[in-house]
C-alpha cells in the first residue's frame, strides 16, 4: 500500500496498516516530514516518482491523503506513473474527489474514502495508528464502483479497526455539511464573538473550549474542506441561519428561545439512541449490490467484518 501524504490522516493510515501487518510505504512533500517518519521506523521518500514507481510495480492500492487542493496535480502523476492501480482516497468531500478522479481518467479504479476521525493537529507528529479504531470510515459506493477494488478499501478500513459505512458521494457530503463542515464555520463564529467580548476569554471553560475545539485546526485545511463542499454547506448554513434568526426574533418578542432549545435536546436525544446494525447479507458483485450497501448506510448500518465477494479472504 502506498500512502501520498503523511499528514495526520495520512501518517495514520500508514501507522495502522504497518501496524496491521500490511507492507506500506508512504510519500510526503516535506523533508522534514518524511525524515520524522523514517526516525519512527516507517518506509517514507519524498520522491513522488520513486512511490509512484514502486506503487506500479506492486500493483499498490494507493491512499490519495493531501488536501483538496493539492490534489488534481498528485492525480497527474498517478495517471502518468501508476493508473492501473487500485485508487483510494481520505478527503473529507467525495463529489469534488470523484470529479477530479474522472477528469484524470482514473474513475474505473477509485472508490472514494473518508474516516470520521481526526484531531484540531497536523503533521506526521499529530498521527496514531488507533485513531481510526471504532470510527466510522465512509466508502463510496457510486454507480463507478469496481467490487474488487471496493473489496480491497474495505479490508483497509477494517485492518484500521473501522467500521465502514457504505454511501453515495452526494449524500456523503451533505451529511457531513451538517457534522463536521458547519461545526468547524460554527467554531470559528463562536471563538471571534467571543474574543469580542471583555473577560469572555477568562471566564472560558467546558462549553467554551469543546465548542471551540476544532477552530484550533490549520485554517488552510478548514477552509480547503469547507470550499470544496461549498455547495452542500451552503445549504447547511441557510438552514442553521433560518433556526438563529427565528431564536433571536423570539428572544426579542417573547423573551424565549424554547423553541431552539427542545428542538436540539431532542435531536441530541435521537443521536444517542441510533441504532447501528451490521451490514452481513450483501454480497460484493452481486446485481444491485451498490444500491443494496447505500440502502443499508442510510438506515444506519455499519460493516464490522469483510463481505464476500470479490477480495474474499478464506
Amino acid at each position: 500500500m502506498c500512502v501520498l501524504g503523511l499528514g495526520l490522516i495520512g501518517g495514520s493510515v500508514l501507522r495502522a496498516a504497518t501496524a496491521a501487518g500490511r507492507q506500506a510505504f508512504g510519500y510526503n512533500r516535506s523533508v522534514a516530514g518524511v525524515e520524522d517518519a523514517r526516525f519512527d521506523g516507517f518506509d517514507a521518500t519524498a520522491n513522488l516518482s520513486e512511490a509512484l514507481a514502486r506503487a506500479a510495480a506492486d500493483d499498490a492500492l494507493i491512499v490519495l491523503a493531501v488536501p483538496m487542493p493539492a490534489l488534481p496535480e498528485l492525480l497527474d502523476h498517478v495517471r502518468t506513473i501508476a493508473s492501473h492501480c487500485p485508487l483510494t482516497d481520505v478527503t473529507s468531500v467525495k463529489e469534488a474527489v470523484r470529479q477530479a478522479v474522472r477528469e484524470k481518467g482514473l474513475l474505473d479504479r477509485f472508490v472514494g474514502g473518508h474516516p470520521m476521525a481526526g484531531t484540531a493537529h497536523s503533521g506526521w507528529a499529530a498521527g496514531d495508528e488507533k485513531l481510526f479504531v471504532g470510527a466510522p470510515w465512509v466508502l463510496s459506493v457510486d454507480d463507478h464502483v469496481d467490487p474488487d477494488v471496493w473489496a480491497e478499501v474495505m479490508h483497509l478500513a477494517l485492518e484500521c479497526g473501522s467500521a465502514i459505512v457504505p454511501a453515495r458521494s452526494d449524500e456523503h457530503d451533505a451529511a457531513v455539511a451538517a457534522i463536521s463542515h458547519l461545526p468547524h464555520l460554527f467554531a470559528e463564529t463562536l471563538a471571534v464573538t467571543a474574543a469580542d467580548v471583555p473577560l469572555a476569554f477568562s471566564l472560558a471553560a467546558g462549553s467554551f473550549r469543546d465548542g471551540t475545539r476544532v477552530a484550533a485546526t490549520a485554517p488552510q485545511l478548514v477552509r480547503a474542506m469547507c470550499e470544496a463542499n461549498a455547495a452542500q454547506l451552503h445549504i447547511a448554513l441557510e438552514k442553521a441561519i433560518e433556526l438563529l434568526t427565528q431564536a433571536r426574533d423570539d428572544l426579542a418578542t417573547t423573551g424565549s428561545v424554547a423553541d431552539l432549545v427542545e428542538a436540539g435536546h431532542a435531536a441530541r436525544t435521537r443521536y444517542d439512541g441510533v441504532e447501528r446494525p451490521r451490514i452481513e447479507s450483501i454480497t460484493l458483485g452481486e446485481p444491485g449490490w451498490r444500491e443494496h450497501l447505500a440502502a443499508a448506510g442510510r438506515a444506519g448500518g455499519v460493516l464490522r467484518s469483510a463481505l464476500p465477494g470479490p477480495g474474499s479472504r478464506g
